[in-house]
């Protein structure tokens, strides 16, 4: 008889995703699905209708607040860790269906690329990166929130990668970077007939930090960086 455990063959249609990135969209997902309840009255009853905006102002990250900070020279926790914090709050549901959506399909190949804690790393260092140039070159009061600079960050390591397969095979370089010229596209046409504020600085700065990023966290680019170092 046999031992050959049919089992063993079996391939699931699609492949699973990393850990790392299962969890952060549960933690997204799970956050913007409580808020959106208690919006439409299911939960938290009056109360629950302004459980977002209160978020928003304890966790999303201000230019003013930034702005003050940097004037006095004082930087408590608490305003410090919006840094963070805000990628992980929306506008709406919708805004955060597009988040998610995005942060699954890069996610996962910058995760099976580069590895899981390259993902971390960038996901959070580019959504950092585009608060700060958000603070920096801009006097907005429009509070940021949502993973979209983070996203774009991993739009960044997807351009990187592919950029080098490019380069590899001999072919044009310049179309690793389609994606975030046709976003950039929808985001300049959108903004012509909607005011849809400044938040393309923060996702434009974290697409940089993400490509810039990825220059030391994809396999073999830091051994690379230490190489030349050695030769000068």
């Amino acid at each position: 008889m046999s031992d050959h455990d049919p089992n063993s063959d079996f391939e699931p249609p699609v492949n699973p995703l990393p850990p790392v990135v299962a969890a952060m969209f549960v933690v997204i997902a799970g956050i913007e699905a409580v808020l959106s309840l208690a919006e439409a009255g299911f939960i938290g009853g009056r109360e629950g209708i302004g459980w977002r905006l209160g978020l928003i102002r304890e966790y999303g990250f201000s230019g003013d607040i930034f702005d003050w900070m940097v004037a006095n020279g004082i930087w408590p926790l608490n305003e410090v860790i919006r840094f963070v914090t805000y990628p992980f709050l929306n506008l709406g549901f919708t805004h955060g269906l597009f988040a998610v959506v995005l942060l699954l399909a890069l996610g996962k190949m910058v995760a099976e690329v580069m590895g899981q804690m390259a993902f971390v790393a960038i996901f959070f260092v580019s959504g950092i990166g585009g608060a700060l140039i958000y603070g920096l070159l801009l006097n907005d009061p429009v509070w940021l929130v949502g993973a979209y600079p983070n996203v774009y960050g991993l739009i960044g390591g997807y351009s990187f990668v592919l950029w080098r397969v490019l380069g590899a095979e001999g072919g044009p370089q310049h179309r690793a970077f389609s994606l975030i010229a046709l976003l950039m596209a929808i985001q300049l046409i959108w903004g012509v007939f909607f005011n849809t504020g400044n938040m393309w600085v923060a996702e434009l700065g974290g697409f940089f930090v993400g490509f810039g990023l990825s220059f030391l966290l994809a396999p073999g680019e830091w051994a690379k960086v230490r190489a030349r170092l050695r030769r000068r």
